[in-house]
Order: C-alpha cells, then sequence, then structure tokens
C-alpha cells in the first residue's frame, strides 16, 4: 500500500504526516511517500523523513499513490481513478471538492466530519487536537497586542491590577482559552449557551456568566441547541456588557458548514475600552466580530484592536503538524484490513450514527463523503447542498 503526502497549498504551514508517524505506518504496511519540502515549514525536513524510513519524492509520484493524506484538499489532477484522499475537505463550504472527487471516481474521507461521541474516535478528531491550539494561541496574541502586563504584580512602584478576560463560548477552543489565560494570571469570564457548561468552565478557572432566563441548552448529544433569535441576542448583549471594561475578548463561535455568527457587533465594539484586544478564531469563515478582517491585525477609531489571523494551529504549526498527523495515523491505519484499505459501510466512523438520530441530523454523519464516484447515501444533507 502507497501512502502519499503532498506539499500543501501556500499559507498552510502545516504538514499531513511527521516523522515520528512513518513507525505505525510501516508496521500497517504502507510504504510513505513525501512530496520534497513538504514538512519545511513545520520544521520537519526531508532528512527526517528519510532517516524514518519515507520515500522523498516529486508531487507527481505522491499523487500517483492509492492513498493520500493532507490536511487542505489536494484537487484532483494527477490523481488515479479509485483512489482515497484523507483531508480537511470542509465539505458544507466547499462541496465543489465533492462533485471534483465524484466526477474522478475518487473516494473523499473528510476529517472534519469525525463523528465526536464515538469513543475509539477521540483519537482521530482533529478537530479537537487543532481546536485546541486555537485556543491556546488565541490568548497569547490577546496577550501581545495588549498594551498592559497580564497576572497580578506588587512591585515599589505600586500594584498592578490583574488583565481581565473574557472568552466567549466553551467548547474544546474555549476552554483551552480559558485555562491558558488563568496560568498566565488573568481574570477569566467565559460564556455558552449551554447552563451545564459553568461546571467545566470552573473546572479550568473561569467565572460563568450567567443570562436571565438561561436553560441548559443542549442535546443528547452534547451539543448546543437551536436558539431563537432573540435569546441569542440577548445573550450577547449581556457578554458585550461583561466585556465593555475587558483588556482581551476571545471569539470562539463556530457554527458546522455555516459562516461564523456574529456575537460581537460594531456597537458593541465602540463601547469596549481603548487598548482591548478581540481575537476573532473564526476569521477565515466570516468572523465573529462584525469588524474582523480575515488575515490582518487592525485598530478601530476607538483605539479596540481586532486580531484577525487566520488558521491559528497553522501558527504553532510544529505542534499542530504533530497532532494531527497522530489524528490522521491512528484513522488510516484502523482502515488496514489484510494488507489493503477498506472502505466499509459497516465503520460508525465512516458512515456515521444511524439516520434517525440527532447526531446524523447534525451533519456530523462520518468522514465518507463519496466513494467511488458517488455520493455516500447516508450524505443526505450533503446531496441536497450539490444539487
Amino acid at each position: 500500500m502507497k501512502l502519499g503526502v503532498p506539499m500543501e497549498p501556500e499559507g498552510e504551514t502545516r504538514v499531513g504526516i511527521t516523522p515520528m508517524s512513518l513507525k505505525k505506518l510501516h508496521k500497517a504496511g504502507f510504504e510513505v511517500i513525501i512530496e520534497s519540502g513538504a514538512g519545511k515549514a513545520a520544521n520537519y525536513h526531508d532528512a527526517d523523513y528519510q532517516e524514518a524510513g519515507a520515500t522523498v519524492g516529486t508531487r507527481e509520484e505522491v499523487l500517483a499513490c492509492e492513498n493520500i493524506v493532507c490536511i487542505r484538499f489536494p484537487g484532483t489532477e494527477g490523481i488515479s481513478e479509485g483512489a482515497n484522499i484523507a483531508c480537511v475537505a470542509d465539505p458544507f463550504r466547499n462541496p465543489h471538492y465533492v462533485k471534483a472527487c465524484m466526477t474522478s471516481g475518487i473516494t473523499l474521507l473528510s476529517m472534519d466530519m469525525i463523528p465526536r461521541r464515538l469513543s475509539r474516535a477521540q483519537s482521530m478528531d482533529v478537530n479537537s487536537s487543532q481546536d485546541n491550539l486555537a485556543g491556546y494561541k488565541a490568548v497569547l496574541l490577546g496577550a501581545a497586542h495588549v498594551p498592559k502586563g497580564i497576572p497580578m504584580m506588587t512591585t515599589s512602584a505600586g500594584t498592578i491590577r490583574p488583565a481581565k478576560v473574557v472568552i466567549m463560548g466553551s467548547g474544546v477552543a474555549g476552554l483551552q482559552a480559558i485555562a491558558t489565560a488563568k496560568r498566565l494570571g488573568a481574570v477569566v469570564y467565559a460564556s455558552d449557551v449551554r447552563k451545564s457548561a459553568a461546571e467545566q468552565i470552573e473546572s479550568v478557572g473561569g467565572r460563568f456568566i450567567e443570562v436571565d432566563g438561561m436553560d441548559d441548552f443542549e442535546d443528547e448529544s452534547g451539543y448546543a441547541k437551536p436558539l431563537t433569535p432573540e435569546f441569542i441576542q440577548k445573550v450577547n448583549d449581556t457578554v458585550c456588557g461583561v466585556a465593555a471594561d475587558a483588556d482581551i475578548i476571545v471569539t470562539t463561535a463556530r457554527i458546522f458548514g455555516r459562516p461564523a455568527p456574529i456575537t460581537v457587533p460594531s456597537t458593541a465594539v465602540q463601547n469596549f475600552k481603548a487598548g482591548s484586544v478581540v481575537v476573532d478564531m473564526n476569521a477565515d469563515v466570516g468572523g465573529n466580530c462584525e469588524d474582523t478582517v480575515a488575515g490582518e491585525i487592525i485598530t478601530t477609531e476607538n483605539g479596540v484592536i481586532i486580531v484577525g489571523t487566520s488558521n491559528l494551529p497553522g501558527t504553532l504549526a510544529t505542534t499542530s503538524s504533530m497532532l494531527y498527523s497522530n489524528n490522521l495515523t491512528t484513522f488510516i491505519t484502523s482502515l488496514v484490513k489484510e494488507g489493503a484499505v477498506v472502505i466499509s459501510d459497516d465503520d460508525d466512523i465512516l458512515v456515521g450514527a444511524p439516520e434517525d438520530s440527532d447526531f446524523y441530523v447534525k451533519g456530523m454523519g462520518g468522514v465518507l463523503i463519496c466513494k467511488d464516484g458517488a455520493m455516500h447515501p447516508k450524505q443526505t444533507r450533503l446531496g441536497g447542498v450539490l444539487e
């Protein structure tokens, strides 16, 4: 079995497989070919791969493999019919990727569709591994740009009060952001539409921002239930009120397959104090802050700094590549049966939960999007997007 690792497109510093994963891949029966220079931006060099037993080759040689593993969708040019591509395809935002694979007879495995609720899928969950690092880096960016110290300091010249940090959302990224800000010495406030999140927030050192009328808006799968626009507005108004005198505000709200919701409108930014920093973790999908400019750091007229850095995990390329590689290696080796990669419709990780479950309805149906040039029967929602 040949497994190819292509160089990522410009702007993506991570690499799909790191040298540390090669031992496990070889043991499973894979011959790994990596495109020359593919790991350089993440500080993994060709010599490291060769020493670990991989072959360093051209892009053509990599794309000729029957299994292609990467982060960004590599396109279909040069890839043979019947090949497998495992990457973060984000298929609801990029249905043209799915169409291209269907036209070319390629099986597309989208790693961002991993069903989180399955215990054996947790070690394959690229969303969680990358979100953890993104939450960590978001706070560091806020600390780097805010014009004051973070922890409380007692000096001969006076006492410095600790910075106030507000984290909007307490999913994987939010909880890591809370923990990081707390470790830096900040006083941390955090919000979530799930009342059950209060205990998680407090466990990592945050103070839960409660909204009048809040209930346990969580379904059986552990995800937030759909909320009325009125209540969402109430939550945002309450949290932005708490953030009005904050030094750092981190926004984390991301909706699967949809543009990021606006949680910090321009009117709220106008009330934030000068020198405060908003770090928008979702600049790449529209942004949570109405004033965010993707890929840029701007300062508003009232002195608020808004950080719209895209691809936060990519700013920690060495670590994020290592974690992604671990996820991907665990996933791809789990598919090996008797010396071949077997795409089975009986694998819940590939095809997801039963069609009548809440989990399936949310669209997190499994990593298998199309197989042998056809839409997988369970991916009915995605089929509708393609029409």
